[in-house]
């Protein structure tokens, strides 16, 4: 029995929106997978550079994907985003800015479409934007706060070898080198795209400024300006690294006392932050009609935005209060 064509014409419509769904989820995890997955390391091989050069990768492939050029475009004024290069750059992602985007716009209308389906067009959107855009602009800059932590408390480690290699009577470069080599993600990283500039015909100044504005960290840019004072005037170099990594290691002690100071005013701030919400969620649980009685009233709403203002104020101070800068 043969279907009316209307019927023919909405089951071929149906699948293939069932046929884009499945494409557009598959290109989202894929390209989720590709972020989040440059992170194993093989035995023989400590960072991702060693990894491109055991693989036969040579200088110019390296620097190409390790240290892609920055490109101005319309996408850098857009709110949120715009910073997303030096963002994915600083995170050790090698995903381009572009392909990220089009991966989270892909999969934020495959699940757009998908919980539309299921539920209905507002919350198919709000899922869509949450899961394919919110969370993976959020986890890249978090794993770009890691990773950078994770390099300050190398860097100390890495001058002591540098100054050693000095003592000894090795070259500036051949210590660089060790460092690259023996040392794991992410100072080795960033150290062979160092060398492998260096290497490649730059100046040794010029590669250490890139590296400290590629990765924008005071502790690295006093190790460029050390660094370039000494190349310019000459001097015990050695030495100077040797402070440098004691100033280092120093700071990074005071910042855990102090964390560890104000512990417990952050997690008062953080109690004091959520308490109103839990109270508001739980009242409203408890006995509905509590705030249900009022909602119609004129006055409700202006004091609903009202409290939600003072409540998010409120936790912005205590945010603030708390939140030291050293």
């Amino acid at each position: 029995m043969q279907l009316p064509e209307f019927l023919q014409t909405n089951l071929n419509a149906q699948l293939l929106i069932y046929i884009g769904l499945v494409i557009g989820v598959l290109l989202a995890f894929e390209g989720l997978r590709q972020l989040f997955s440059g992170h194993g390391r093989r035995e023989e091989a400590r960072s991702r550079r060693m990894q491109m050069i055991a693989k036969g990768a040579s200088t110019e492939e390296i620097l190409a994907i390790l240290k892609p050029e920055e490109k101005q475009t319309l996408a850098s004024r857009i709110p949120f985003v715009g910073d997303l290069p030096t963002v994915l750059r600083q995170a050790g992602v090698t995903m381009s800015s572009g392909a990220f985007l089009t991966t989270s716009f892909v999969g934020f209308v495959a699940v757009s479409l998908l919980f539309a389906q299921l539920f209905n067009p507002v919350l198919g959107v709000l899922f869509g934007f949450v899961l394919c855009l919110v969370i993976p602009l959020t986890a890249v800059r978090l794993q770009r706060t890691q990773r950078i932590n994770e390099l300050v408390k190398q860097l100390p480690d890495a001058l002591d070898m540098m100054a050693r290699g000095l003592r000894v009577g090795h070259p500036l470069s051949a210590s660089l080198a060790a460092v690259a080599n023996e040392m794991p993600d992410p100072i080795g990283t960033e150290f062979g795209i160092v060398v492998d500039q260096v290497s490649f015909g730059d100046e040794l100044v010029d590669a250490f400024n890139e590296f400290a504005d590629r990765l924008n960290q005071e502790d690295i840019h006093y190790l460029a300006t050390a660094v370039a004072i000494q190349h310019g005037t000459g001097g015990d170099l050695a030495r100077v690294l040797t402070v440098l990594s004691k100033v280092i290691r120093d700071r990074l002690t005071m910042r855990r006392k102090v964390q560890a100071i104000s512990a417990e005013g952050r997690l008062s701030a953080a109690i004091l932050s959520v308490v109103p919400v839990v109270i508001f969620v739980g009242l409203n649980q408890m006995s509905p009609s509590y705030y249900g009685d009022i909602a119609d009233e004129p006055l409700a709403k202006p004091l609903i935005f009202i409290v939600i203002a003072l409540v998010l104020l409120n936790a912005f101070i205590l945010r603030r209060l708390v939140a030291f800068r050293f």
